[in-house]
């Protein structure tokens, strides 16, 4: 696997300095030793991308949704290669595809993350064993009581005693 993993960083070294043919050659070659890499599958349809041959590279971008139909980044790249080819109604359904995926990837066990050391989840852990909850609390003690004013006596005069 090692040996595989040199030829893939190779091929994304070229990639990254925009020799999108020495890529896709490269990744080519990876996927006739390997036809389930989906990194090189990915890959290569966004070489192809790059090189604006949108043809292609949604051919290879559904190769890469077969390999892994629920995996966000494959629509993502999909809905893109769909708009630059001028298929706006497919891009939007890839689009939505690529949503729906990650809302999945968010969705993990109730709770997981708080088991995980989380911090952020932390304080939705029980309390300290053995604190008692009181048995009466005030009502709504937010609102303080106005204060009474003492009555006041009139003269009959219009004034105060």
């Amino acid at each position: 696997m090692g040996d595989l993993q040199e030829k893939y960083d190779d091929a994304m070294y070229d990639f990254s300095c925009g020799e999108y043919d020495a890529a896709i050659a490269k990744f080519r070659a990876i996927l006739a030793d390997e036809p389930e890499h989906f990194d090189a599958q990915l890959s290569l349809g966004m070489a192809y991308y790059r090189k604006e041959d949108y043809a292609t590279a949604i051919a290879e971008g559904h190769k890469a949704e077969k390999l892994r139909p629920k995996e966000q980044l494959v629509h993502t790249n999909l809905s893109l290669f769909y708009m630059k080819s001028g298929d706006k109604k497919t891009a939007e359904h890839h689009g939505l595809q690529a949503r729906i995926a990650s809302w999945r990837e968010n969705m993990g066990a109730p709770g997981a993350a708080a088991e995980e050391g989380d911090p952020e989840l932390q304080i939705a852990k029980p309390k300290v064993e053995g604190f008692k909850t009181p048995e009466k609390f005030p009502d709504m003690p937010w609102k303080k009581k106005a204060p009474v004013a003492p009555e006041k006596k009139e003269d009959g005069k219009g004034g105060s005693l």
